[in-house]
């Protein structure tokens, strides 16, 4: 795109000069243009340049990675005998090992003071940190470590800034070349809007660079701080309430099934056995009473 403005300059340039000189328009425009040509094919261009323009990526190469890039995050909690004085300790622990304290919040809750930090420290010194944190609890309640690769994003930032940097260069020579020789507002306006919107993109790449470079140096890590007094269960110990009622539930059910199960017994077994059994003897009375009260007539 900048080379075919650059030709767009030239021929407005040749067509300046023909029209001051008409008696030697056709000679003057060859001469001037072969002299241009040979002023812009001899302009050095970055590698970059050069491989957008003919349609390949010659010059574009990423640069060796001598070590990952790691973003360390650490979550912890710790159950503690006295939250004001952890508080203090984890804020130490911090400064201790060229860190500093982020944010740090306290509050009571049933008379009992609970805080909570969070720290940064220096990536190499992650383990060593979580280790002290540990060694402030009477017991470690949760603890979560996560990581993030971010070395593949740096390497494509880098070069990306690279190529736009080299860009940006030969854009700052064709404004000056512009400036210099047609001086038109619209070209230089036109060249000026595209090196403004190439150093818009080198200062987000350079933001967002310096942002994981600040991440991947220092570690961050969450801290919850509960005393134990808040942590002890309230109930007393060997008694669950839970289990009880499923107990409970469970002498339910069976009560419910003997109770089912004996209706099914008395419906289905007995009533029918009973008649059975008892069918007979209730005939031979109604007989024997039928007689009786025949004979009572007669």
């Amino acid at each position: 795109m900048f080379a075919r403005m650059k030709w767009v300059i030239l021929i407005t340039i040749v067509t300046m000069v023909a029209m001051t000189l008409p008696g030697c328009a056709t000679k003057a425009s060859e001469m001037v243009l072969v002299e241009r040509e040979i002023e812009v094919e001899s302009m050095p261009l970055s590698p970059y340049v050069e491989g957008v323009i003919d349609g390949s990526d010659a010059g574009w190469e990423e640069p060796p990675v001598t070590e990952r890039m790691i973003i360390w995050t650490g979550d912890i909690s710790l159950v503690v005998k006295d939250a004001e004085e952890s508080l203090e300790k984890a804020q130490a622990i911090a400064k201790d090992l060229g860190g500093y304290v982020v944010n740090s919040s306290s509050w009571f809750e049933e008379k009992q003071l609970r805080a909570r930090l969070t720290i940064r420290v220096p990536a190499e010194e992650f383990d060593t940190a979580m280790a002290g944190l540990k060694d402030l609890a009477i017991r470690v309640e949760n603890t979560n470590v996560s990581t993030q690769d971010v070395t593949e994003e740096y390497t494509d930032l880098d070069s990306r800034l690279r190529n736009l940097e080299a860009t940006e260069t030969e854009l700052l020579e064709l404004l000056t070349e512009v400036r210099e020789r047609t001086g038109k507002a619209e070209d230089i306006l036109a060249v000026h809007r595209e090196v403004s919107s190439i150093r818009g993109q080198i200062e987000q790449a350079k933001g967002r660079m310096q942002y994981l470079e600040q991440m991947t140096a220092m570690a961050t890590i969450d801290i919850g701080l509960t005393p134990d007094a808040l942590a002890r269960p309230i109930v007393v110990a060997g008694w669950q309430p839970s289990g009880t009622a499923a107990d409970a539930l469970r002498s339910l059910v069976r009560t419910f099934q003997f109770v089912v199960d004996a209706a099914i017994w008395l419906i289905v077994y007995a009533l029918p056995a009973l008649l059975l059994i008892a069918g007979p003897f209730v005939v031979l009375r109604l007989i024997w009473r039928r007689r009786r009260k025949r004979r009572e007539a007669g």
